[in-house]
């Protein structure tokens, strides 16, 4: 929704479940996973968020065009990211390690990949309550467990069929 928010044309993936939930949220491209393949569907984007694992992140790369960017929250870190937060040398060496193959790919197919570690910040966070406030993005709550709950709550969202946030709630 932020992205859209900014101007960017949006192509994202769900299951055919949650297709037009996505379309609601201003998705200009769903593809339907169960369905199709990504990657075979897609091509020319500046730049892919990826909050997957490794085969998507991997297939990822060839939906960008050369000069795009690959953006990861689920990783690999890599060195810059290991700076940025003042890792010493002996980190960024094994953050290099770890990204490695990722990057390598990544400059086969003449883009460049990043890794980005989602932080609280409450000036980003004000903005965002703003454009919620406003309608012009909206929250989407799937469900909310009672703190005692907790356990339920994990088991719920490792099954990957959130649709949306899942909230723990304390009394």
């Amino acid at each position: 929704q932020l992205a859209k928010h900014i101007g960017a044309t949006v192509a994202t993936t769900t299951s055919t479940a949650n297709v037009d939930l996505v379309k609601s949220l201003g998705a200009d491209v769903v593809i339907d996973y169960k369905k199709e393949d990504f990657e075979k569907v897609l091509s020319g984007y500046d730049v892919v968020l990826n909050s997957l694992g490794k085969d998507t992140l991997e297939k990822s790369l060839k939906v960008l065009k050369p000069g795009g960017k690959l953006i990861s929250i689920s990783g690999p870190p890599d060195v810059a990211f290991a700076k940025e937060n003042g890792s010493n040398w002996f980190l960024q060496q094994g953050m290099r390690l770890l990204s490695f193959g990722i990057r390598t790919k990544a400059k086969h197919h003449g883009v460049s990949y990043s890794f980005v570690f989602m932080r609280a910040n409450g000036e980003q966070l004000s903005k965002i309550t703003s454009l919620i406030e406003s309608g012009s993005i909206r929250q989407v709550m799937d469900r909310i467990f009672p703190f005692e709950a907790t356990k339920e709550a994990w088991a719920y969202l490792e099954t990957g069929r959130a649709k949306g946030k899942v909230v723990i709630k304390v009394s």
